[in-house]
């Protein structure tokens, strides 16, 4: 089964944490080792989204972009979330020196803000949620691109 892609509004903040947090709600079982690419220009609310992932999860404290120190890793219980912000990157061989490959396992998940920065050097997605500011709201693209992307996105869907 093919999931077309999703596509939804969020007129607040809250809003689209709440898309972050239904992702969150429906990551496949069994702890896989999931990649999310969050593209769309600055303000588009990337980091908004992983907050809301990130606090489903059950992440407390401060969730923030993490544009200077590039990788803030999260202790979720069983699960090890990354959250990447690859805005400073000049070029994907850039992501070698951060350790990245330790991380690309079961139980962990990444959520990867500005993923073209890194192109090449990156997993493949299993979701990419596409961010546009609109007038009145924020327009939230969801599109899968693995057999586990498109189950996930089913379940999101339904």
């Amino acid at each position: 089964m093919i999931a077309p892609p999703m596509r939804c509004r969020a007129a607040t903040p809250e809003d689209t944490e709440a898309f972050g947090e239904r992702l969150a709600r429906h990551l496949p079982a069994g702890k896989p080792f999931a990649v999310i690419y969050l593209t769309g220009d600055l303000g588009a609310g990337k980091t908004t989204l992983a907050r809301g992932f990130l606090r489903a999860c059950g992440v407390q404290g401060p969730v923030r972009s993490p544009t200077y120190t590039l990788v803030e890793a999260y202790d979720a219980g069983d699960l090890t979330l990354l959250h990447l912000d690859l805005y400073r990157l000049r070029d994907p061989s850039e992501l070698e020196p951060l350790g990245l490959r330790e991380w690309a396992r079961p139980g962990h998940v990444w959520l990867i803000e500005w993923p073209e920065r890194g192109e090449g050097g990156l997993p493949q997605a299993d979701l990419t949620i596409a961010l546009h500011a609109a007038a009145d709201a924020h327009e939230i693209a969801v599109e899968a691109h693995t057999a586990a992307g498109r189950q996930w996105l089913t379940a999101v869907a339904t």
